[in-house]
C-alpha cells in the first residue's frame, strides 16, 4: 500500500510544481503558430461531443485508432479530396461542402486561421481540425512512379507491452480451466506510407492469457491484420486488399465502419458516405477480409465492389450443430474459449453504385452473405423471436440526399430476404451561422435485419425500433455553443428482459463557453428514461491551455432508478507539462458510486491507438502518468503507469478475472521507430 501512495505524492508534487500540457496536445505546426490557435488535446474534445453510449460501444476502439492514424498522418486541406475530408467524422456534409467551395472560390489556404472565414464551421470544429489537418503546398497531380514510392515512403515500425502487477485467478497455473497462456498482453505493429496514395501494413496482437506460438496460435500471434490500399491510381479511387471496414450509405444494410451517438448525430448528419477503411486495429470481430475497390466510371458516377471470406467464433448449437451465437470478443485464453475460435465461416459479396452532381446524390447497394453453417439462435426466448435464421442471406438499399450551404437532406431504405421494409431520412437547415436544426425519423420493423447494419438506433441493432430525433446547435454569442436534442424511440416487440412494448425518452443539452483564448468552461445535462428506469447524468468542467502547459478540472454526477435506485459522482483533474523532446500527462480521478448501475465513464490520457475511457463504480481513487518521449527523429518512446485503488472492497472482477486485492497498477510501453 505505501508504495502506491508514494507514486500519489510523487505526481501530484510534478504536476502542482511544473504544471502540464496534455500528451495530445500536439506542437504546434508552422501553419498554426501564427494563427494562435489553442489546441485542446483532441480526446477530450471527442469526450465532450460523445455520449455513454459511444464509449460502450464495441466500434468506439476502431473510432480512435482512425482518428489515431490521422492525427499522425495528418490531412492537407489544399489537396484534400471529398473522400479525404469525409475520413473526419466530426464535420457535417454541408461543413465538407462549404470547405470545398472556400477553396474552390479563393484557391490554395494560406494557413489554418482561414478557417474562421468558413461561419459553417464552428470552434469545436476548428480546434480538432488542428490536430487532423494543415495547410502545406499543392503536390503535383498524378500517380507517383514506383521508383518515388520506393524511395521516399515512409516507414514505421511499433512495438507494445503491458505488465500487470498483479495476478488474476485464471493466472494460477494450478486452477482448472484457467487461462492458458501468460498475463502479459502485447502487440507488433508495420506500416508504410507514401502520402494519401500507398498504405501498407501489418499488425500482431496478444491479450493476456492467450497462448502464443502454441496450439491454434502456432504462427505466433493470437490475432493479425493485413492491408494493402492504393488511392487515387486515375479512376480507380481505392483499392484495398487484406483486412477493411466498408460504410454504405446511412449504415442501414451495412457499416462495420463506426457509427455515431445521438449528440455527435448533429456534426455528422448528411454524411452518406462509402468509404473503404483498412483495418488496422486490434479488434478481431469488426471487419472484413478479400478485397474492396471504387471505381470512377465517370466524374459523378463511381462503383464499389467488395468479396469477404473469413473465420469467425461461434457457439454452436448442442442439438442442431449450428451457430448458436455469434462471438465478437476475440478473447481466446481458456480451452473453453478455444473450442470456440473459427468453427465458422462467412462469406459476403456486393457493391454500390453512387451517382453525385450539383449537391444531390443517389445510391444503391446490395450484397449476398452466407456461412458454413445454418444461424440457429434460440427463437423461443421472445426477444430473439425474429433473429435471422439460416445460412443464406440477401439486403439492398437506397441512399439518397442533397446538400447545399443551408439544407443538408439524407436518407437510406432497405429490405432483404426478411421481406420487410426499413427506412431512416433525416433533414437539417442552417437558418444562420449560428442556429441550425437537425430532424430524423427512422422505422426499422421487428421483421427487418441485417447481419451488417450500424446505423442511427436507441437500441442495440436496427431493428424494432421507430422513433423521431430534434436536435439544434446554437451559437446566441460569440463565445457561446448551446446544442441539444430530445429523441423518443417505441420498441414493439419485447426487448431483453422485458415482456411487452417499451419506450425511450431521451434529452440532453450541452454548454460550452470560452471567456478567453485560453479559457473553456462547458456542462452537460442529460435525462432518460428508458423500459421503466429514469437516468440522469450531470458533467461540468474547466480547462485551461498555455504554451507549455495545460490543466482540465471536471465534475461528473449520475443517478438512476433501476433497481433500488443509486447515485455517483466523480471529481477527476488532467494536467500535462511539455519541454522539448519530453511530453507528460497526468490524470487523477476520486470516484464515489453506489452501484454498477451508477458508473461513470471518464477519458485519460493514453498511449497510441488505445482506448482511454474508463467505467468506474464503488469508491476509490484512479490515477495515471503518461511520458511520451522524442529522442531524434526517428525514435518515439511513450510509457504509462496507471492504478485503480478501491475502498468499498478486497478483490477486484470476479470468476476467472477476480484479483484478490484492492487495487490493481498495470504498466505500458510503446516504443516506434520511423524511418
Amino acid at each position: 500500500m505505501k508504495h502506491r501512495w508514494l507514486i500519489l505524492i510523487f505526481l501530484l508534487k510534478l504536476f502542482f510544481l511544473d504544471s502540464s500540457q496534455s500528451l495530445y496536445a500536439q506542437s504546434p505546426r508552422p501553419d498554426s503558430v501564427a494563427d494562435n490557435l489553442v489546441t485542446i488535446p483532441w480526446r477530450q474534445l471527442l469526450q465532450d461531443i460523445s455520449e455513454q453510449e459511444d464509449i460502450e460501444s464495441d466500434n468506439w476502439e476502431d473510432y480512435e485508432q482512425e482518428l489515431e492514424d490521422i492525427a499522425q498522418h495528418p490531412i492537407n486541406l489544399n489537396t484534400a479530396t471529398r473522400e479525404d475530408l469525409e475520413r473526419l467524422p466530426f464535420l457535417s456534409a454541408s461543413q465538407v461542402e462549404e470547405l470545398m467551395d472556400y477553396r474552390r472560390r479563393y484557391g490554395m489556404m494560406r494557413s489554418m486561421g482561414e478557417l474562421a472565414m468558413i461561419k459553417n464551421i464552428g470552434w469545436v470544429e476548428r480546434q480538432l481540425l488542428v490536430h487532423f489537418a494543415y495547410v502545406g503546398e499543392v503536390q503535383q497531380a498524378g500517380f507517383p512512379s514506383l521508383k518515388n514510392i520506393a524511395r521516399y515512403g515512409k516507414n514505421e515500425v511499433m512495438g507494445m507491452l503491458k505488465l500487470p502487477f498483479y495476478e488474476r485467478k485464471g493466472d494460477a497455473k494450478d486452477i482448472a480451466n484457467g487461462y492458458m497462456g501468460y498475463k502479459y498482453k502485447h502487440g507488433l505493429r508495420y506500416q508504410f506510407r507514401y502520402g494519401d496514395y500507398v498504405k501498407l501494413g501489418f499488425l500482431g496482437a496478444q491479450d493476456a492469457g492467450e497462448p502464443f506460438g502454441s496450439g491454434k496460435n502456432n504462427l505466433g500471434y493470437d490475432f493479425y491484420s493485413f492491408y494493402l490500399q492504393v488511392r487515387k491510381l486515375g479512376r480507380w479511387k481505392n483499392i484495398t486488399i487484406g483486412r477493411y471496414r466498408l460504410h454504405e450509405g446511412m449504415g442501414l444494410i451495412l457499416n462495420n465502419n463506426f457509427g455515431f451517438g445521438k449528440l455527435s448525430l448533429l456534426s455528422s448528419l448528411g454524411r452518406n458516405s462509402n468509404a473503404i477503411r483498412v483495418h488496422s486495429s486490434r479488434s478481431s470481430a469488426n471487419y472484413l477480409q478479400g478485397a474492396a475497390a471504387t471505381y470512377s466510371i465517370t466524374k459523378h458516377l463511381d462503383l464499389t465492389a467488395f468479396v469477404s471470406y473469413r473465420k469467425i467464433d461461434a457457439t454452436l448449437s448442442s442439438t442442431s450443430g449450428g451457430i448458436k451465437t455469434i462471438l465478437k470478443t476475440g478473447l481466446h485464453r481458456t480451452q473453453k474459449e478455444i473450442e470456440k475460435q473459427d468453427v465458422a465461416s462467412n462469406t459476403l459479396v456486393g457493391g454500390n453504385i453512387n451517382y453525385r452532381r450539383n449537391g444531390w446524390h443517389v445510391g444503391t447497394t446490395a450484397f449476398y452473405t452466407s456461412f458454413s453453417l445454418p444461424l440457429t439462435p434460440d427463437n423461443t426466448r421472445l426477444y430473439k423471436r425474429f433473429a435471422p435464421q439460416g445460412d443464406k442471406f440477401w439486403n439492398a438499399s437506397v441512399d439518397y440526399g442533397y446538400v447545399s450551404h443551408r439544407w443538408t437532406i439524407a436518407g437510406e431504405t432497405a429490405t432483404g430476404d426478411c421481406g420487410a421494409v426499413a427506412t431512416i431520412n433525416s433533414v437539417s437547415y442552417l437558418f444562420s451561422d449560428k442556429f441550425s436544426l437537425t430532424a430524423l425519423q427512422r422505422f426499422y420493423p421487428v421483421r427487418y435485419y441485417s447481419l451488417f447494419s450500424n446505423t442511427f438506433s436507441e437500441g442495440s441493432e436496427a431493428q424494432d425500433e421507430s422513433g423521431a430525433y430534434l436536435g439544434f446547435t446554437w451559437s446566441p454569442w460569440q463565445r457561446w455553443s448551446i446544442t441539444a436534442y430530445s429523441d423518443f424511440a417505441y420498441f414493439a416487440w419485447p426487448k431483453y428482459l422485458t415482456k411487452e412494448s417499451t419506450k425511450s425518452w431521451d434529452n440532453m443539452m450541452s454548454i460550452l463557453f470560452q471567456p478567453s483564448r485560453i479559457l473553456t468552461l462547458g456542462g452537460r445535462m442529460r435525462y432518460k428514461q428508458k423500459a421503466g428506469v429514469t437516468t440522469e447524468r450531470l458533467r461540468f468542467f474547466a480547462s485551461i491551455v498555455q504554451k507549455n502547459w495545460n490543466a482540465r478540472t471536471s465534475f461528473d454526477y449520475t443517478s438512476t432508478n433501476k433497481g433500488e435506485g443509486s447515485r455517483g459522482w466523480m471529481l477527476g483533474e488532467d494536467l500535462g507539462y511539455q519541454w522539448r523532446w519530453l511530453r507528460l500527462a497526468g490524470h487523477f480521478a476520486y470516484f464515489h458510486t453506489q452501484s454498477y448501475d451508477s458508473r461513470i465513464y471518464a477519458y485519460e490520457p493514453g498511449l497510441l491507438y488505445q482506448m482511454n475511457f474508463g467505467s468506474y463504480y464503488g469508491k476509490g481513487i484512479r490515477y495515471a502518468l503518461v511520458m511520451r518521449s522524442q529522442l531524434g527523429k526517428h525514435l518515439l518512446v511513450l510509457a504509462k503507469l496507471g492504478t485503480t485503488d478501491y475502498f468499498d472492497r478486497n478483490h477486484i472482477s470476479s470468476g476467472l478475472q477476480e484479483i484478490a486485492s484492492s487495487h490493481q497498477t498495470d504498466v505500458e510501453v510503446q516504443v516506434k521507430w520511423k524511418w
